[in-house]
């Protein structure tokens, strides 16, 4: 049994009963990397020499009595679009593949005040456009379930990272889905918080007014503490909200009579597997067995999402992209004559064909002309997208539902058809949209692959969630199976 198998709560029992060391974790973390990663290809860049060191001081501190909060001495691994002092942060791009950040994100700095340990840097697709994984610059992650398939992106490399057994959590990103997308992929559990729950500061924008940082863990318990210890106001992110941040984990009670259950038609049609439908029925009767009440309900403007969303992310990308221009930093051409001709090959060599393909879509998106037509209109699409949701919540506690149509898909399935491949966020983009949280739990297998359940909240109520989803996993046992690698 690897000490991963362990709840967050049962490692701290043993490090406090020094049955267990931090140094002992870090080596299990470093230990299954050796073994797995030449086939899982989850990390980018490792933190060893730092790692082992600041595993030394924190036993040292545990031997002179210093007590410790509950994350102390756990390793975690962070997504490569979180800037990391010292460590390289890529971006899984060219056109960053030498940079070096001088100082770490808000989230980071958060890991380190509840003293976990940075195992390394986890792939992903380019600035995080992508969900599958393969348009990292670098390397393809693999499902650990299957390695003929995708572990689902951007945060493909975090997810399959806590699947696999090389770390106990990571942080991952999700703009349109890229949490729960690659939890649901891989079998973990991941939570995309309320936007403004977790401060934005030092991740590295795609789209400032989706994207979101949150855990990826084994179990929903592990990610209540987890989500804890990142949340919070911070004055050096605009967007973050100043709200209280509960105790999540009090949420776990297992109680959930009476709770109000809406189920949208418009996620279990076109498109969902029949296998994947069959999990959420079943997952819904556990449910009730619960004590919950659920019904079908509309959430009728779901349907443009996608169009909206595509159109909306572009466009703030084109914008957020901008400042990559071979002159501050990162990658810089060697053929340029001209200012103008440094541009254009330094983006032209530095950036990969999806990046590409949506900095162009929203340049146009955003151009003179065509900015009421499409920008314009996909904001008032969004709107409708966020009342929809609050027309439900008046009457229902959660929205439940697929987190993803289909299992993993084969690696090279479907990197050709951009359109098919965009499809397959469109479950999880309209949470975003509207600013809601959400989370990915295992719920079943198709053919020996995960599937997910995604349950919704309200604004700010990640509490709710926690305590559907825990009811939900201690009734069942899809979170204990693990990958055979």
């Amino acid at each position: 049994m690897s000490l991963f198998d362990y709840k967050v709560s049962d490692l701290h029992e043993l490090i406090h009963k020094k049955e267990v060391t931090v140094s002992d974790l870090v080596e299990e973390s470093y230990k299954q990397i050796g073994k797995v990663e030449d086939k899982v290809k989850a990390f980018l860049t490792l933190d060893e020499e730092r790692a082992r060191a600041a595993a030394k001081s924190q036993d040292e501190k545990l031997n002179a009595g210093d007590s410790r909060g509950l994350l102390f001495g756990m390793p975690t691994g962070v997504k490569d679009n979180i800037v990391t002092q010292g460590l390289r942060t890529t971006c899984a791009s060219k056109i960053l593949e030498n940079f070096d950040p001088i100082y770490d994100a808000t989230v980071v700095k958060k890991l380190q005040q509840a003293e976990t340990i940075t195992i390394g840097k986890l792939n992903m697709d380019e600035f995080a456009m992508g969900s599958s994984n393969e348009n990292s610059h670098y390397q393809k992650t693999r499902n650990p379930w299957n390695l003929e398939r995708v572990p689902g992106g951007s945060s493909g490399g975090s997810a399959a990272s806590v699947a696999s057994g090389e770390v106990l959590f990571s942080l991952g990103s999700d703009t349109g889905g890229s949490i729960r997308q690659p939890a649901s992929f891989c079998g973990v559990v991941g939570m995309k918080p309320t936007y403004g729950r977790v401060s934005r500061f030092g991740l590295v924008a795609f789209a400032s007014s989706l994207d979101q940082i949150g855990p990826i863990t084994r179990t929903v318990e592990d990610n209540a503490y987890l989500l804890q210890a990142i949340s919070g106001l911070d004055p050096m992110d605009s967007t973050s909200a100043n709200v209280d941040v509960p105790n999540f984990a009090a949420s776990l009670t297992g109680d959930i009579k009476g709770l109000k259950i809406a189920v949208p038609k418009e996620y279990l049609g076109e498109g969902v597997t029949e296998a994947v439908r069959k999990s959420v029925m079943d997952s819904l009767k556990t449910l009730e067995g619960l004590g919950a009440v659920w019904e079908e309900v509309s959430l009728p403007h779901s349907k443009y999402a996608l169009a909206a969303y595509y159109l909306l992310s572009s466009s703030e990308a084109s914008a957020n992209l901008a400042r990559f221009d071979g002159v501050r930093y990162g990658y810089r051409t060697q053929e340029a004559e001209s200012l103008i001709e440094l541009y254009k090959k330094t983006r032209a060599e530095g950036f990969g064909d999806e990046v590409k393909r949506r900095i162009m879509l929203g340049t146009f998106a955003l151009s003179s002309g065509y900015y009421d037509a499409y920008y314009k209109k996909a904001q008032q699409v969004r709107t409708l997208i966020k009342k929809d949701f609050e027309d439900v919540f008046e009457k229902y506690d959660v929205i439940v539902g697929p987190t993803t149509p289909t299992p993993a898909f084969k690696i090279g399935e479907k990197i050709d058809d951009p359109l098919t491949m965009y499809i397959n966020d469109i479950l999880t983009i309209p949470v975003n949209l509207a600013g809601v949280p959400g989370i990915s739990i295992p719920c079943g297998f198709d053919a020996g692959l995960p599937l997910g359940l995604q349950i919704i909240g309200k604004h700010f109520d990640e509490a709710t969630i926690y305590r559907v989803a825990h009811a939900f996993e201690q009734a069942t046992d899809f979170h204990k199976q693990k990958p055979e690698l």
